[in-house]
């Protein structure tokens, strides 16, 4: 089958190698233009484009696509009969949706309609979901609101972070985005009610708010590892929190209630059991105690 394949992140690679190993003729990658990042600036790839180059296959970095009148021509004149969609970045014009024969599919990572969205794993951790998954969509006008092909689920356990529920989802949209191209499963529609949203998250959404509930902000610390991450003002300076568990105490919230970094909530209590210390590497609170002691009554924000 002719496709294109259109994502940037992570997430998108494995759809893209399963497409490529299974002998689907890929005429173009369409991914997120190199852009800098970090404290140096650096001009980086996105992921997708990184396995597109190894792979030898066309790509285009269109900065948009709404409105660009060359873009979507150059997309129509590939006469594919797909476009597979992953993570992509940009919302597709109704001249893109409909110039493929057999339209363009996406893999998104949830059982929609629950966490349409930007950030829909991050939101099934954090909401205390037991349940997640990949869904295959027929694209629409809309935000995730077109019909459902195909959808798998993957549980959630108490101890699932974002990275590792990442991964999970990832390789199961790449097999269920090849059942969905070989079979032409029936489109159903999306129920009109229960839909919730996942929007997208920045760096401030990962700050520990400590008058939640100790349970809430122990999903926060996995739901947003390893990006936004989560984190608390130690003095001052950030101090991240890459792992905790919820402990029977309580206290005045914000406030550490002994030596082994006990932290009261507004329900509860949390003790941080992996921290990072900005400009430091990442510790075991113990560890990390040794150097940078922080004694009961010290205020977290």
């Amino acid at each position: 089958m002719r496709l294109a394949f259109m994502g940037s992140p992570d997430f998108a690679v494995p759809a893209l190698h399963a497409l490529h190993d299974a002998g689907h003729e890929i005429a173009a990658v369409y991914c997120q233009p190199p852009r800098p990042s970090g404290r140096g600036q650096v001009v980086h790839r996105c992921a997708v484009q990184h396995a597109a180059e190894i792979l030898g296959l066309q790509i285009l970095t269109p900065a948009r696509l709404r409105g660009d009148t060359v873009a979507q021509a150059t997309f129509a004149g590939l006469a594919l009969d797909a476009a597979v969609v992953a993570a992509y970045g940009q919302i597709l014009p109704p001249e893109m949706l409909a110039a493929p024969r057999r339209g363009c599919l996406n893999i998104h990572a949830s059982l929609l309609p629950r966490w349409r969205g930007a950030a829909p794993v991050q939101a099934a951790i954090f909401a205390g979901d037991l349940v997640t998954g990949v869904t295959i969509m027929q694209m629409n006008a809309g935000l995730d609101t077109g019909p459902t092909l195909l959808r798998e689920t993957v549980p959630i356990g108490p101890a699932t972070t974002c990275g590792a529920l990442h991964d999970a989802l990832a390789s199961l949209g790449a097999r269920l985005v090849l059942r969905a191209l070989a079979e032409d499963p029936p489109k159903v529609l999306q129920p009109a009610q229960g839909a919730t949203y996942a929007p997208k998250l920045t760096r401030e959404d990962g700050r520990v708010d400590w008058t939640r509930d100790a349970l809430v902000i122990e999903r926060q610390v996995r739901a947003f590892d390893p990006w936004p991450g989560t984190y608390t003002m130690l003095g001052g300076r950030i101090l991240k929190v890459l792992s905790a568990e919820v402990v029977s105490a309580a206290g005045p919230v914000g406030i550490v209630l002994d030596d082994n970094l006990v932290v009261a909530c507004g329900v509860g209590a949390l003790r941080l059991t992996r921290v990072q210390l900005a400009g430091r590497s990442i510790m075991p609170a113990d560890v990390f105690l040794r150097g940078h002691p922080v004694p009961a009554g010290t205020a977290l924000v």
